[in-house]
This record gives structure tokens, C-alpha cells and sequence, in this order.
């Protein structure tokens, strides 16, 4: 019993990641309904910023280590906002209500830039950070065997809830957030009422470029480092995830990658670690069959 509330508890900050990409990411879903893979890439590059201007402040800068975490969090934020905010002006909303074909090729284009930007800017290196705030935290103090979690994990659980219920008041009590939900649900009709539909995805990937890089920057001060294939992987299973709930539902898109952020923890600790991803994907797909209903495009 003990064995399996701590894989409940290391689950935690796995879901709540999984959350905060899942609601990031149906953001700009729900107004578009197009995949979109170029999501996990601004996730990555995002967390490769963080940890190469880290990098840079603590050996050119002589910074100390907080000042220079500072340093690649205030950075990761630049880039990785303004490329989503270059990325969506220039490639994606010219594109964003043209076919999925369309969207799929440019967004891979998008993934190679990003990903040869790093590689070049990091000089071919794979960087790493130092363990932080690896203390441990009694969660249940059985002294047979206590259930821990590290002061990181908790802090990054707490700030990636944090910033899907802040996302969520923010969708549901603006100005912009009744604007996003008009062109999410028609964006026809609200085209009629003077609703500038191409500003409001503009807004709306933009928005999730910046949770896409809080949550890069969230995850690589816990996994140490970020490279591109995990970067996809994270992207292609929230796009799963948010087409499974439907366009329009951040918050159950959210809620799905919670789940799924625990299942993929329970199969590592019961199951053998090699299948996880074949099992994790296999379900998403037949999931997607099963629930998905086809919405006409506006």
C-alpha cells in the first residue's frame, strides 16, 4: 500500500505537467480544430533556452546560481514567446484556417528551425543544470516507508495547478476570454458581430507560447535537461489529448492529461518501462475512436 501512494505521489508533478501543456495547448486548438506538433517544439525550445542562458550567466557572467536561473527563466520567456508570436503571425494564422494538411507541413517546418536553432545556439552540447531544491518532504511519515516528494516537486506542482486556474479565470472572465470563446465555437457568426477572428488565434497562440515556455522552464529545473525528442513527445500526446476533448475545453483537456500523467506513472512502476509509450499512445488512439465527434469546421 505504502509502495503504491508514493507512485501516486510521484505521479503528481507528471500530471500536473501534462495539465498545464494540455490547457496551453487547446488554447489555440479550439479556434483553428488543425494538429499542430509545433507546440511541444516551443515547449523544448523554451527549456533549451533556460538551461543555455542559465549556462551563460553562471560561467561568462560569474552570476551566482539563483541570479543566474533568473537569468535563463527571463530569457526562456523572451524567446520562447516571441517565437510563438513569430510563429503564429508569420507561419500560422496565415494558414490556420486552410487545410490540416497545410497546418501539419508548416508546423513541422517550424519544429526543424526551432530545433537547428538550439542545436546551433548550445554549439552541439547537451547542457545541464545542477539537482535543485532536492530536499525531501514527508508527505505520510511512516517510518517503514515514508512517502516523500522533493521540495522542486512540490513547488512545480503547485505552480503548474497555479497557472491553469489562473488560465482558466483568465478564459472565463475577460473580455478576451468571450471573444476567444465566440470564434472557438463560430467563428463565422462571430466574424459578423465584429469579432476580429485572426487576432483573437494571434492572441490565442501566443497565450499558449507562454504557457508552452513556463512549463519548459518548470520541467527542465526538474529533469535537468530538455531535448527535442521529448519536447515532441510531450506535444503529440497533448494533441491527442485536447482532440479527444474537443475543441473549446481547455479545462478537460487539462483534467485528460492529469490522467494521463498518472497512468504513464503507474505503468512505469507496474508494468515494463520499454511498452509505456506504445500502451500510452495505443490508448490515446483508441480513445480518439471512440469519443471523438466531427465537428463541422467554421
Amino acid at each position: 500500500m505504502a509502495y503504491f501512494l508514493q507512485q501516486i505521489a510521484n505521479a503528481l508533478p507528471v500530471a500536473a505537467l501534462y495539465a498545464a501543456l494540455a490547457f496551453g495547448y487547446s488554447i489555440a486548438f479550439a479556434v483553428t480544430r488543425r494538429a499542430d506538433v509545433a507546440y511541444g517544439a516551443l515547449f523544448a525550445f523554451a527549456a533549451q533556452m533556460f538551461v543555455l542562458f542559465a549556462g551563460y550567466g553562471w560561467n561568462r557572467l560569474w552570476l551566482v546560481l539563483p541570479a543566474a536561473l533568473v537569468l535563463g527563466a527571463a530569457m526562456a520567456l523572451v524567446y520562447g514567446v516571441g517565437a510563438g508570436l513569430v510563429v503564429g503571425r508569420h507561419v500560422m494564422r496565415p494558414l490556420a484556417f486552410s487545410s490540416d494538411n497545410t497546418v501539419v507541413v508548416a508546423a513541422l517546418g517550424v519544429v526543424l528551425v526551432l530545433m537547428e536553432t538550439a542545436r546551433l545556439a548550445s554549439e552541439t552540447r547537451s547542457l545541464w543544470l545542477p539537482p535543485l531544491l532536492g530536499t525531501p518532504v514527508r508527505l505520510w511519515g511512516d517510518p517503514a516507508f515514508p512517502i516523500v516528494l522533493t521540495v522542486l516537486q512540490l513547488l512545480n506542482t503547485a505552480a503548474m495547478v497555479a497557472l491553469v486556474a489562473a488560465g482558466h479565470l483568465f478564459l472565463v472572465r475577460s473580455a478576451w476570454g468571450r471573444r476567444w470563446r465566440a470564434v472557438s465555437q463560430d467563428r463565422q457568426a462571430a466574424e459578423l458581430c465584429g469579432v476580429d477572428a485572426a487576432g483573437v488565434y494571434l492572441g490565442a497562440y501566443v497565450l499558449a507560447a507562454l504557457i508552452a515556455s513556463i512549463t519548459g522552464i518548470l520541467a527542465v529545473s526538474y529533469y535537468g535537461n530538455m531535448d527535442f525528442g521529448a519536447g515532441l513527445v510531450f506535444g503529440v500526446k497533448v494533441l491527442f489529448i485536447a482532440a479527444i476533448g474537443g475543441a473549446g475545453a481547455p479545462l478537460l483537456s487539462a483534467l485528460g492529461g492529469a490522467a494521463m500523467g498518472l497512468a504513464e506513472t503507474l505503468w512505469s512502476a507496474y508494468g515494463d518501462f520499454l511498452w509505456r509509450d506504445l500502451v500510452i499512445f495505443s490508448a490515446l488512439v483508441l480513445l480518439l475512436v471512440i469519443f471523438r465527434r466531427e465537428r463541422p469546421v467554421p
